[in-house]
Protein backbone atom coordinates (compact mmCIF):
# COMPACT_ATOMS: atom_id res chain seq x y z
CA UNK A 1 0.00 0.00 0.00
CA UNK A 2 1.73 2.76 -0.85
CA UNK A 3 2.27 5.89 1.64
CA UNK A 4 1.68 9.62 1.35
CA UNK A 5 5.02 11.71 2.63
CA UNK A 6 5.19 10.90 6.47
CA UNK A 7 8.33 12.45 8.81
CA UNK A 8 10.24 9.56 10.30
CA UNK A 9 13.24 9.60 12.37
CA UNK A 10 15.38 6.11 12.46
CA UNK A 11 18.53 5.17 15.31
CA UNK A 12 21.53 4.67 14.54
CA UNK A 13 24.71 3.56 16.10
CA UNK A 14 26.92 6.26 17.00
CA UNK A 15 29.18 6.77 13.65
CA UNK A 16 26.78 5.49 11.69
CA UNK A 17 24.52 8.46 10.82
CA UNK A 18 25.73 10.17 8.07
CA UNK A 19 25.95 7.20 6.11
CA UNK A 20 22.30 6.53 7.42
CA UNK A 21 20.97 10.08 6.40
CA UNK A 22 23.15 9.35 2.63
CA UNK A 23 21.07 5.55 2.28
CA UNK A 24 17.71 7.76 3.09
CA UNK A 25 18.25 10.30 0.34
CA UNK A 26 19.47 7.13 -2.28
CA UNK A 27 16.95 4.64 -1.31
CA UNK A 28 14.28 6.23 0.21
CA UNK A 29 14.25 9.85 -2.03
CA UNK A 30 14.43 11.60 1.25
CA UNK A 31 14.29 15.28 1.98
CA UNK A 32 14.45 17.45 5.12
CA UNK A 33 17.17 14.79 6.42
CA UNK A 34 18.71 16.19 9.56
CA UNK A 35 21.04 14.47 12.35
CA UNK A 36 21.65 14.30 15.80
CA UNK A 37 23.44 11.78 17.72
CA UNK A 38 22.32 8.36 17.23
CA UNK A 39 19.08 9.58 15.44
CA UNK A 40 18.47 10.71 11.90
CA UNK A 41 15.29 12.72 10.95
CA UNK A 42 13.55 12.86 7.47
CA UNK A 43 10.59 13.22 5.08
CA UNK A 44 9.55 10.56 2.81
CA UNK A 45 6.65 8.95 0.73
CA UNK A 46 8.26 5.43 0.14
CA UNK A 47 5.92 2.89 0.54
CA UNK A 48 6.42 0.37 4.08
CA UNK A 49 7.83 -2.61 1.45
CA UNK A 50 11.24 0.25 0.70
CA UNK A 51 11.35 1.44 4.37
CA UNK A 52 12.11 -1.91 5.80
CA UNK A 53 15.26 -1.97 3.03
CA UNK A 54 17.37 0.46 5.05
CA UNK A 55 20.41 -1.33 6.16
CA UNK A 56 22.48 1.32 8.16
CA UNK A 57 19.36 2.15 11.05
CA UNK A 58 18.52 0.28 13.91
CA UNK A 59 14.62 1.13 14.45
CA UNK A 60 12.56 3.40 12.48
CA UNK A 61 10.09 5.24 13.82
CA UNK A 62 7.16 7.84 12.80
CA UNK A 63 7.51 11.09 14.04
CA UNK A 64 5.27 12.15 16.48
CA UNK A 65 7.27 15.23 17.82
CA UNK A 66 10.67 16.80 18.20
CA UNK A 67 11.23 19.59 20.79
CA UNK A 68 14.45 20.78 22.82
CA UNK A 69 15.48 19.77 25.79
CA UNK A 70 12.59 20.57 28.38
CA UNK A 71 13.01 22.72 31.25
CA UNK A 72 13.92 21.10 34.41
CA UNK A 73 11.85 22.09 37.58
CA UNK A 74 12.20 20.86 41.11
CA UNK A 75 8.24 20.22 40.87
CA UNK A 76 7.73 17.37 39.40
CA UNK A 77 4.11 17.94 38.35
CA UNK A 78 5.42 21.10 36.57
CA UNK A 79 7.70 18.97 34.38
CA UNK A 80 5.27 15.64 34.21
CA UNK A 81 2.60 18.03 32.76
CA UNK A 82 5.07 18.89 30.08
CA UNK A 83 6.12 15.95 29.03
CA UNK A 84 2.62 14.94 28.53
CA UNK A 85 2.21 17.67 26.40
CA UNK A 86 4.70 16.72 23.83
CA UNK A 87 2.65 13.25 23.47
CA UNK A 88 -1.29 14.38 23.85
CA UNK A 89 -0.46 17.99 23.48
CA UNK A 90 -1.94 18.07 19.71
CA UNK A 91 -4.50 15.32 20.11
CA UNK A 92 -5.20 15.84 15.94
CA UNK A 93 -1.85 15.44 14.60
CA UNK A 94 -1.46 12.25 17.11
CA UNK A 95 -4.98 10.62 15.47
CA UNK A 96 -3.12 11.90 11.83
CA UNK A 97 0.67 9.85 12.73
CA UNK A 98 -1.78 6.76 13.45
CA UNK A 99 -3.49 6.78 10.41
CA UNK A 100 -0.49 6.82 8.26
CA UNK A 101 1.04 4.03 10.52
CA UNK A 102 -2.06 1.83 9.96
CA UNK A 103 -2.40 2.86 6.01
CA UNK A 104 1.43 2.21 6.07
CA UNK A 105 0.86 -1.45 7.56
CA UNK A 106 -2.15 -2.41 6.22
CA UNK A 107 -2.68 -5.94 7.31
CA UNK A 108 1.10 -6.24 7.76
CA UNK A 109 1.80 -5.24 11.24
CA UNK A 110 0.48 -7.72 12.92
CA UNK A 111 3.18 -10.15 11.48
CA UNK A 112 5.85 -8.14 13.51
CA UNK A 113 4.00 -8.30 16.90
CA UNK A 114 3.27 -12.05 16.93
CA UNK A 115 7.22 -12.45 15.85
CA UNK A 116 8.41 -10.41 18.90
CA UNK A 117 5.84 -11.40 21.05
CA UNK A 118 6.70 -15.94 21.10
CA UNK A 119 9.32 -15.04 23.84
CA UNK A 120 7.07 -13.39 25.94
CA UNK A 121 4.82 -15.38 25.51
CA UNK A 122 6.82 -18.24 26.64
CA UNK A 123 7.60 -16.54 29.35
CA UNK A 124 4.15 -15.96 30.58
CA UNK A 125 3.16 -19.59 30.02
CA UNK A 126 6.24 -20.46 32.00
CA UNK A 127 5.59 -18.37 35.25
CA UNK A 128 2.29 -19.79 35.16
CA UNK A 129 3.35 -23.12 35.81
CA UNK A 130 4.90 -22.26 39.33
CA UNK A 131 1.82 -20.35 41.31
CA UNK A 132 4.58 -19.48 44.59
CA UNK A 133 6.89 -17.54 42.40
CA UNK A 134 4.23 -15.52 40.52
CA UNK A 135 2.30 -14.88 43.99
CA UNK A 136 6.09 -13.65 44.84
CA UNK A 137 6.27 -11.47 42.03
CA UNK A 138 3.17 -9.72 42.46
CA UNK A 139 4.15 -8.96 45.69
CA UNK A 140 7.39 -7.04 44.59
CA UNK A 141 5.41 -5.15 41.74
CA UNK A 142 3.08 -3.62 44.64
CA UNK A 143 5.87 -2.81 47.22
CA UNK A 144 7.54 -1.04 44.38
CA UNK A 145 4.44 1.04 43.07
CA UNK A 146 5.16 4.90 43.32
CA UNK A 147 3.46 7.00 45.63
CA UNK A 148 3.84 10.01 43.47
CA UNK A 149 1.34 8.27 41.15
CA UNK A 150 -1.92 9.08 42.25
CA UNK A 151 -4.66 7.25 40.54
CA UNK A 152 -8.57 7.74 39.31
CA UNK A 153 -10.45 5.18 41.80
CA UNK A 154 -10.32 1.25 40.21
CA UNK A 155 -6.52 2.18 38.51
CA UNK A 156 -3.57 0.50 39.41
CA UNK A 157 -0.28 1.08 37.88
CA UNK A 158 1.65 -2.02 37.11
CA UNK A 159 5.76 -1.21 37.26
CA UNK A 160 7.21 -3.18 33.90
CA UNK A 161 8.65 -6.65 34.05
CA UNK A 162 11.58 -5.74 32.53
CA UNK A 163 14.23 -2.56 33.17
CA UNK A 164 17.42 -0.93 32.80
CA UNK A 165 18.90 0.57 35.41
CA UNK A 166 21.91 2.38 33.99
CA UNK A 167 22.74 6.10 33.30
CA UNK A 168 20.28 5.54 30.47
CA UNK A 169 17.21 3.84 32.00
CA UNK A 170 14.78 2.79 29.54
CA UNK A 171 11.42 1.19 30.51
CA UNK A 172 8.19 0.08 29.06
CA UNK A 173 5.59 1.26 32.06
CA UNK A 174 1.89 1.14 31.42
CA UNK A 175 -1.28 0.60 33.42
CA UNK A 176 -4.00 -2.19 33.73
CA UNK A 177 -7.14 -0.66 31.82
CA UNK A 178 -9.81 -0.35 34.72
CA UNK A 179 -12.69 -1.51 31.55
CA UNK A 180 -10.99 -4.97 31.49
CA UNK A 181 -11.72 -5.93 35.17
CA UNK A 182 -15.62 -4.35 34.56
CA UNK A 183 -16.11 -5.71 30.65
CA UNK A 184 -16.87 -2.05 29.99
CA UNK A 185 -15.65 -1.11 26.21
CA UNK A 186 -13.00 1.60 26.04
CA UNK A 187 -15.29 4.47 25.04
CA UNK A 188 -12.82 5.89 22.37
CA UNK A 189 -12.67 5.92 18.10
CA UNK A 190 -9.39 4.54 18.17
CA UNK A 191 -9.63 0.88 19.60
CA UNK A 192 -5.89 0.50 20.28
CA UNK A 193 -3.67 -1.20 22.80
CA UNK A 194 -0.31 0.32 23.57
CA UNK A 195 2.85 0.44 25.67
CA UNK A 196 5.16 3.51 26.51
CA UNK A 197 8.60 2.88 26.12
CA UNK A 198 10.69 5.63 27.52
CA UNK A 199 13.96 6.42 27.92
CA UNK A 200 15.58 9.57 30.06
CA UNK A 201 18.88 10.55 30.79
CA UNK A 202 20.73 13.38 31.78
CA UNK A 203 19.49 16.26 34.22
CA UNK A 204 16.12 15.31 33.73
CA UNK A 205 16.42 11.32 34.82
CA UNK A 206 17.90 13.42 38.27
CA UNK A 207 14.35 14.62 38.81
CA UNK A 208 11.99 11.90 37.33
CA UNK A 209 12.38 8.09 36.49
CA UNK A 210 11.86 6.33 33.32
CA UNK A 211 8.86 4.67 35.08
CA UNK A 212 7.33 7.71 36.41
CA UNK A 213 7.43 9.39 33.12
CA UNK A 214 5.92 6.13 31.20
CA UNK A 215 3.06 5.91 33.64
CA UNK A 216 1.93 9.15 33.52
CA UNK A 217 1.74 9.47 29.50
CA UNK A 218 0.17 5.90 30.00
CA UNK A 219 -2.43 7.50 31.75
CA UNK A 220 -3.10 10.33 29.84
CA UNK A 221 -3.82 8.05 26.63
CA UNK A 222 -5.67 5.64 28.22
CA UNK A 223 -8.05 9.08 29.52
CA UNK A 224 -7.92 10.77 26.40
CA UNK A 225 -8.34 8.27 23.69
CA UNK A 226 -9.79 5.83 25.90
CA UNK A 227 -7.15 3.26 24.66
CA UNK A 228 -5.85 0.11 27.22
CA UNK A 229 -2.41 -0.93 27.95
CA UNK A 230 -0.97 -4.05 27.19
CA UNK A 231 2.62 -4.91 28.13
CA UNK A 232 3.22 -8.12 25.72
CA UNK A 233 1.57 -7.57 22.75
CA UNK A 234 -0.28 -4.25 22.41
CA UNK A 235 -0.77 -2.96 18.31
CA UNK A 236 1.18 -0.08 19.12
CA UNK A 237 4.30 1.53 21.25
CA UNK A 238 4.22 5.61 22.29
CA UNK A 239 8.74 5.56 22.53
CA UNK A 240 9.82 9.01 23.98
CA UNK A 241 13.75 9.79 24.72
CA UNK A 242 14.52 13.01 26.59
CA UNK A 243 17.60 13.97 27.34
CA UNK A 244 19.83 17.32 27.91
CA UNK A 245 20.05 17.84 23.76
CA UNK A 246 16.32 16.94 22.69
CA UNK A 247 13.12 15.67 23.27
CA UNK A 248 11.76 13.00 20.99
CA UNK A 249 8.43 11.65 20.39
CA UNK A 250 7.29 8.55 17.95
CA UNK A 251 5.70 5.49 16.72
CA UNK A 252 7.92 2.52 15.75
CA UNK A 253 7.01 1.25 12.57
CA UNK A 254 8.87 -2.20 12.73
CA UNK A 255 8.28 -4.15 16.35
CA UNK A 256 11.67 -5.87 15.35
CA UNK A 257 14.96 -3.73 14.94
CA UNK A 258 15.87 -2.91 10.77
CA UNK A 259 19.23 -4.20 12.07
CA UNK A 260 17.86 -8.07 13.09
CA UNK A 261 18.45 -9.58 9.52
CA UNK A 262 16.54 -12.59 8.73
CA UNK A 263 19.42 -14.57 7.52
CA UNK A 264 22.27 -14.34 10.02
CA UNK A 265 21.62 -17.12 12.05
CA UNK A 266 25.40 -17.39 13.45
CA UNK A 267 26.09 -13.46 15.19
CA UNK A 268 29.53 -12.35 14.60
CA UNK A 269 30.11 -8.00 13.32
CA UNK A 270 26.84 -6.55 13.78
CA UNK A 271 25.13 -6.30 10.54
CA UNK A 272 24.39 -1.91 9.90
CA UNK A 273 28.46 -1.88 10.63
CA UNK A 274 29.47 -4.63 8.14
CA UNK A 275 26.95 -3.19 5.13
CA UNK A 276 28.90 0.54 6.05
CA UNK A 277 31.85 -0.72 5.17
CA UNK A 278 30.87 -2.65 2.12
CA UNK A 279 29.40 0.65 1.08
CA UNK A 280 32.21 1.95 1.31
CA UNK A 281 34.21 -0.60 -1.03
CA UNK A 282 32.74 0.89 -4.16
CA UNK A 283 32.00 -2.65 -5.13
CA UNK A 284 30.61 -2.90 -8.96
CA UNK A 285 29.08 -5.27 -11.24
CA UNK A 286 31.33 -8.21 -12.10
CA UNK A 287 34.06 -7.30 -9.42
CA UNK A 288 35.93 -9.90 -6.93
CA UNK A 289 35.49 -9.25 -3.45
CA UNK A 290 37.35 -10.95 -0.67
CA UNK A 291 37.05 -11.04 3.27
CA UNK A 292 40.38 -12.82 4.41
CA UNK A 293 39.41 -12.85 7.77
CA UNK A 294 35.54 -13.30 7.52
CA UNK A 295 34.24 -15.11 10.70
CA UNK A 296 30.91 -15.94 10.29
CA UNK A 297 30.49 -14.09 7.12
CA UNK A 298 28.63 -10.82 8.23
CA UNK A 299 30.36 -8.41 5.67
CA UNK A 300 29.92 -10.83 3.01
CA UNK A 301 26.55 -11.42 3.61
CA UNK A 302 25.92 -8.07 3.76
CA UNK A 303 27.69 -7.17 0.60
CA UNK A 304 26.21 -9.41 -1.19
CA UNK A 305 22.52 -9.11 -0.55
CA UNK A 306 23.06 -5.12 -1.43
CA UNK A 307 25.13 -5.83 -4.47
CA UNK A 308 24.55 -9.45 -5.64
CA UNK A 309 25.81 -8.94 -9.42
CA UNK A 310 29.92 -8.98 -7.89
CA UNK A 311 31.60 -12.63 -6.94
CA UNK A 312 33.08 -12.78 -3.31
CA UNK A 313 35.54 -15.31 -1.51
CA UNK A 314 35.51 -15.45 2.51
CA UNK A 315 38.87 -17.07 4.04
CA UNK A 316 39.60 -18.15 7.23
CA UNK A 317 41.76 -20.03 9.55
CA UNK A 318 39.25 -21.49 12.05
CA UNK A 319 36.64 -24.62 11.14
CA UNK A 320 33.80 -23.36 13.59
CA UNK A 321 33.92 -19.84 12.25
CA UNK A 322 33.90 -21.13 8.46
CA UNK A 323 30.95 -23.76 9.90
CA UNK A 324 28.88 -20.50 11.00
CA UNK A 325 29.84 -18.72 7.71
CA UNK A 326 28.33 -21.63 5.68
CA UNK A 327 25.01 -21.85 8.08
CA UNK A 328 24.91 -17.90 7.30
CA UNK A 329 25.09 -17.98 3.33
CA UNK A 330 22.77 -21.03 2.73
CA UNK A 331 20.63 -19.86 4.94
CA UNK A 332 20.51 -16.44 3.07
CA UNK A 333 20.65 -18.37 -0.32
CA UNK A 334 23.85 -17.07 -1.68
CA UNK A 335 25.65 -20.47 -1.98
CA UNK A 336 26.11 -19.59 -5.49
CA UNK A 337 27.42 -15.67 -4.81
CA UNK A 338 29.88 -16.29 -2.01
CA UNK A 339 32.90 -18.93 -1.53
CA UNK A 340 34.96 -19.80 1.02
CA UNK A 341 37.87 -21.13 2.05
CA UNK A 342 40.48 -22.31 4.82
CA UNK A 343 43.50 -20.38 5.04
CA UNK A 344 45.68 -18.21 7.01
CA UNK A 345 45.40 -14.48 6.39
CA UNK A 346 49.38 -14.11 6.32
CA UNK A 347 49.55 -16.40 3.21
CA UNK A 348 46.68 -16.34 0.92
CA UNK A 349 46.58 -18.83 -1.65
CA UNK A 350 45.43 -16.31 -4.15
CA UNK A 351 46.98 -14.42 -7.25
CA UNK A 352 48.66 -11.22 -6.75
CA UNK A 353 46.45 -8.49 -7.87
CA UNK A 354 43.17 -10.79 -8.14
CA UNK A 355 40.67 -8.84 -6.61
CA UNK A 356 38.66 -5.28 -6.55
CA UNK A 357 38.08 -4.93 -3.03
CA UNK A 358 39.15 -6.28 0.68
CA UNK A 359 36.92 -5.94 3.10
CA UNK A 360 37.95 -6.98 6.95
CA UNK A 361 37.09 -6.82 10.57
CA UNK A 362 40.70 -7.73 11.91
CA UNK A 363 39.69 -9.00 15.31
CA UNK A 364 43.05 -8.73 17.11
CA UNK A 365 42.44 -10.51 20.88
CA UNK A 366 39.64 -11.17 23.20
CA UNK A 367 37.18 -8.17 23.24
CA UNK A 368 39.42 -5.69 21.32
CA UNK A 369 42.80 -6.05 23.62
CA UNK A 370 46.22 -5.90 22.48
CA UNK A 371 48.06 -8.96 22.16
CA UNK A 372 51.34 -10.37 21.02
CA UNK A 373 48.72 -10.15 17.63
CA UNK A 374 49.66 -6.97 16.67
CA UNK A 375 53.05 -8.06 16.15
CA UNK A 376 51.13 -9.68 12.92
CA UNK A 377 49.44 -6.98 11.29
CA UNK A 378 52.16 -5.44 8.86
CA UNK A 379 52.37 -9.22 7.64
CA UNK A 380 48.62 -9.27 7.33
CA UNK A 381 48.05 -5.27 5.55
CA UNK A 382 51.11 -6.53 3.55
CA UNK A 383 49.27 -9.98 2.35
CA UNK A 384 45.96 -8.10 1.60
CA UNK A 385 47.82 -5.82 -0.36
CA UNK A 386 49.05 -8.06 -2.46
CA UNK A 387 46.04 -9.66 -3.56
CA UNK A 388 44.39 -6.17 -4.25
CA UNK A 389 44.02 -4.87 -7.85
CA UNK A 390 45.63 -1.26 -8.63
CA UNK A 391 42.70 1.14 -7.81
CA UNK A 392 40.97 -1.22 -5.42
CA UNK A 393 39.76 -0.41 -2.47
CA UNK A 394 40.55 -1.65 1.13
CA UNK A 395 37.90 -1.22 3.96
CA UNK A 396 39.33 -2.83 7.21
CA UNK A 397 38.03 -2.28 11.09
CA UNK A 398 40.46 -1.73 13.53
CA UNK A 399 39.79 -1.86 17.42
CA UNK A 400 40.17 1.33 19.26
CA UNK A 401 43.85 0.10 20.61
CA UNK A 402 44.94 -0.96 16.97
CA UNK A 403 44.15 2.31 16.32
CA UNK A 404 45.99 4.00 18.89
CA UNK A 405 48.84 2.08 17.98
CA UNK A 406 49.27 2.32 14.20
CA UNK A 407 51.65 5.14 13.79
CA UNK A 408 53.85 2.60 15.52
CA UNK A 409 53.96 0.28 12.81
CA UNK A 410 52.81 2.55 9.61
CA UNK A 411 55.04 5.07 7.52
CA UNK A 412 53.46 7.69 7.63
CA UNK A 413 52.22 9.80 4.78
CA UNK A 414 54.22 11.81 2.46
CA UNK A 415 54.24 15.55 2.97
CA UNK A 416 52.43 15.99 -0.03
CA UNK A 417 49.46 14.28 1.14
CA UNK A 418 49.43 16.12 4.58
CA UNK A 419 47.20 18.74 3.21
CA UNK A 420 44.55 15.89 3.82
CA UNK A 421 44.17 16.52 7.37
CA UNK A 422 42.93 19.87 6.90
CA UNK A 423 39.64 21.26 7.55
CA UNK A 424 38.55 21.56 3.70
CA UNK A 425 39.91 18.25 2.80
CA UNK A 426 38.36 16.53 5.16
CA UNK A 427 34.82 18.22 4.21
CA UNK A 428 35.75 17.22 0.57
CA UNK A 429 36.58 13.50 1.61
CA UNK A 430 33.82 12.99 3.33
CA UNK A 431 31.32 14.62 0.71
CA UNK A 432 33.07 12.01 -1.63
CA UNK A 433 33.12 9.18 0.98
CA UNK A 434 29.07 9.52 1.74
CA UNK A 435 28.22 10.94 -1.87
CA UNK A 436 26.49 13.90 0.16
CA UNK A 437 25.72 16.63 -1.69
CA UNK A 438 26.56 20.63 -0.24
CA UNK A 439 23.04 21.43 0.32
CA UNK A 440 22.49 18.58 2.63
CA UNK A 441 21.81 19.62 6.40
CA UNK A 442 23.79 17.02 8.23
CA UNK A 443 23.62 17.46 11.92
CA UNK A 444 26.29 18.94 14.24
CA UNK A 445 29.40 16.87 14.70
CA UNK A 446 28.23 14.26 11.96
CA UNK A 447 31.52 15.41 9.61
CA UNK A 448 33.25 14.68 12.79
CA UNK A 449 32.97 10.92 12.08
CA UNK A 450 35.61 11.37 9.40
CA UNK A 451 38.33 11.97 11.91
CA UNK A 452 41.14 14.18 11.52
CA UNK A 453 44.02 12.19 13.29
CA UNK A 454 47.14 11.61 11.06
CA UNK A 455 46.35 9.57 8.37
CA UNK A 456 49.32 6.93 7.35
CA UNK A 457 49.89 4.67 4.25
CA UNK A 458 50.58 1.15 3.82
CA UNK A 459 52.88 0.59 0.83
CA UNK A 460 50.73 1.39 -1.68
CA UNK A 461 47.75 1.66 0.28
CA UNK A 462 46.83 6.19 0.22
CA UNK A 463 44.50 6.62 2.90
CA UNK A 464 40.43 7.70 1.55
CA UNK A 465 39.01 8.13 5.20
CA UNK A 466 39.02 6.85 8.34
CA UNK A 467 35.97 6.58 10.19
CA UNK A 468 35.06 6.62 14.25
CA UNK A 469 32.09 3.80 14.60
CA UNK A 470 30.65 2.75 17.95
CA UNK A 471 30.55 -0.84 18.43
CA UNK A 472 28.27 -1.26 21.60
CA UNK A 473 30.52 -0.72 24.54
CA UNK A 474 33.48 -0.15 22.74
CA UNK A 475 34.75 1.92 19.94
CA UNK A 476 35.89 1.27 16.62
CA UNK A 477 37.34 2.37 13.50
CA UNK A 478 36.86 2.11 10.16
CA UNK A 479 39.86 2.79 7.76
CA UNK A 480 39.37 3.01 4.00
CA UNK A 481 42.57 2.85 1.54
CA UNK A 482 43.11 2.73 -2.02
CA UNK A 483 45.82 1.28 -4.07
CA UNK A 484 47.82 3.63 -6.37
CA UNK A 485 50.28 1.28 -7.73
CA UNK A 486 51.43 -2.41 -8.34
CA UNK A 487 54.27 -2.44 -5.98
CA UNK A 488 53.97 -2.13 -2.35
CA UNK A 489 57.02 0.39 -0.85
CA UNK A 490 57.26 -1.46 2.94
Amino acid sequence: MAAGPGRYFCTAGRGLEPFLAREVRARLGATEVACVSGKVFFSTGAELGELRKLKSGERLFLLLRKHPPLGVFRNKGKMLHDIISLVTGEPKYLQDVISMWRNLHGSEGREDVSQESQLPLKRKSEEGTNPAAKRQKTEQVRKTVSEECQMEPGERCVVPEESNQDSSTESKASLEDPSKSSGEEPIANEQLSFRVSCRCSGAIAKILTSQEIGRAIGIALMKQFGWWTDLRNPNLEVFVHLNDIYSVVGIPLFRLPLANREYIKAAGLRSTVAWTMASLAEISAGAFVLDPMCGVGTILLEAAKEWPEACYWGVDISDSQLEGADVNIRTAGLMDKIELLKASVKALPLPSESFDAVISDIPFGKKFKITKDIELLPDILQEMERVLCVGGTAVLLLSQDLHKCMDGITRCAEKDSSSATSEGARETAAAKALNVDGNSSLGNGVEGSLLSSRQTRFGSLVPDGVYGVSLGKTDAFIYKYRKTSAAGNW
